[in-house]
């Protein structure tokens, strides 16, 4: 997201500044930005081109990384797919008016209802990650008279080099078929009698900068796609998932998208198979930006801290992986007679009751009580890991389109948080 100072209004979103869309929907809000979602999910469409790959391509956003339903709607108005991992997923892909042939259903424990509200509603494909799954699924079929259209998610055991936590290519994750087993349950599948052979997937982890490993697992994946193929299994799409990471501090910059795909697509030049990739955290978390203001400067003897509006239950990441997002002020703040606070080192923590709840570690920043904080790179991993921890509602959404503001989810009030409960008789 381009962040940009006009006049004395401080920062603004595309044309509308950050302190208009804080006084009129209040604090926590995550801020998106219609025109950085347009070009990131373009620059996908643009290497693709470039290769002569576009008309046999097709780019499922990954869903969990932000799934508000304005964020979905905006990317199947621009032709995306989308890659699920639910059946909550599924029913908002298709509220948001999302082509259900085009959606992929990942993930590793999908139940029947699942399977049959999937196969119901037709989709393109199953990305399996179990020989029990397999099993479940053609059982599921049958009942529904129907065939499920089916991927092998194949685990090519290559260290993705990020966080462990999201890393899931090695033999030690949850995730996939491992490398060795997968032909013969590809040839098991081939022979049951309610599943159709589509494709083969492979996803190795999330918040990849380096290219290489991608690169890696494609070169395993195309062996054994060439190998099936010369016993008779001829596939019909080849799914590379997603992973591509996007900058979060300045010392760790992201390659743009057409590097990054640039060597998968290479060893992909003179295929039959289409291609399908499943970015997610690429596509929005650089779109997005959680607004929050300073409530309370509590100096102290090692460390001074920020109390803000915002807590680990509206953005989980920091707590949940010690990661890092920019914390930038939205306007420069005064003390008085055109004198500009003091810059300290200041802890960014919210006001949930817990040690962990922290924003970003000793930030160098000059802040008085009131003064408005944008969190950057919060567009994927934020409102979708979102809590009410604490019995605190959850932020609002706004997103933001040339000079206008849309709401795209209301801020919750406290009643909604306990609508669903009852006290005993």
């Amino acid at each position: 997201m381009s962040l940009t100072t006009m006049g004395g209004d401080g920062l603004h979103v595309e044309s509308v500044a950050l302190g208009d869309i804080a006084a009129r929907f209040g604090t926590p809000c995550y801020v998106y930005s219609r025109a950085a979602l347009t070009a990131t999910y373009a620059a996908y469409r643009d290497a693709l081109q470039a290769h002569g790959l576009a008309d046999r391509s097709l780019v499922c956003y990954a869903v969990k990384a932000n799934s508000n339903l304005a964020i979905l709607n905006l990317f199947a108005r621009l032709g995306a797919g989308f890659d699920i991992v639910s059946g909550g997923e599924l029913a908002r892909v298709l509220a948001a008016g999302g082509s259900a042939g085009k959606i992929v259903f990942s993930g590793v424990g999908k139940s029947r209802a699942e399977m049959r509200a999937a196969l119901e509603a037709g989709i393109h494909c199953f990305n399996v990650e179990s020989a029990s799954e397999l099993d479940q699924l053609d059982e599921v079929a049958g009942s529904l008279g129907r065939r499920a259209p089916v991927s092998l998610r194949v685990n090519p055991d290559v260290d993705a080099k990020t966080h462990p936590y999201i890393s899931t290519g090695l033999k030690t994750a949850k995730f996939g078929i491992a490398f060795g087993e997968a032909f013969d349950i590809y040839r098991r599948a081939a022979h049951l009698p309610h599943i159709a052979v589509r494709g083969i997937d492979c996803h190795i982890g999330s918040q990849l900068l380096d290219p290489a490993p991608a690169a890696e697992a494609a070169d395993k994946v195309l062996a054994l796609v060439d190998r099936l193929a010369a016993a008779g299994i001829a596939l019909e799409h080849i799914d590379l998932g997603g992973g591509m990471g996007i900058q979060y501090r300045a010392d760790e910059p992201a390659p743009p998208v057409a590097d990054y795909l640039a060597p998968m697509l290479a060893k992909l030049a003179g295929r039959r198979e289409k291609l399908v990739f499943e970015p997610g955290r690429s596509l929005v978390g650089n779109a997005g930006l959680l607004l929050t203001r300073v409530q309370v400067l509590k100096p102290g003897e090692e460390k001074h801290f920020a109390v803000v509006d915002a807590a680990m239950n509206d953005l989980m990441r920091p707590a949940l992986y010690d990661a890092w997002h920019d914390i930038v002020p939205v306007s420069a703040t005064k003390v008085g007679a055109g004198d500009t606070a003091t810059a300290m080192p200041y802890e960014i923590v919210g006001p949930v009751c817990e040690s962990g709840d922290f924003l970003g570690h000793d930030r160098k920043l000059a802040l008085n009580e009131g003064d408005l904080l944008a969190i950057l790179s919060a567009g994927a991993y934020g409102m979708a890991m979102a809590s009410n921890y604490n019995s605190r509602p959850r932020a609002a959404e706004v997103m933001v389109d040339g000079d206008a503001t849309h709401l795209i989810r209301h801020r919750e009030e406290v009643p909604e948080l306990f609508a669903l409960e009852s006290v005993l008789p």
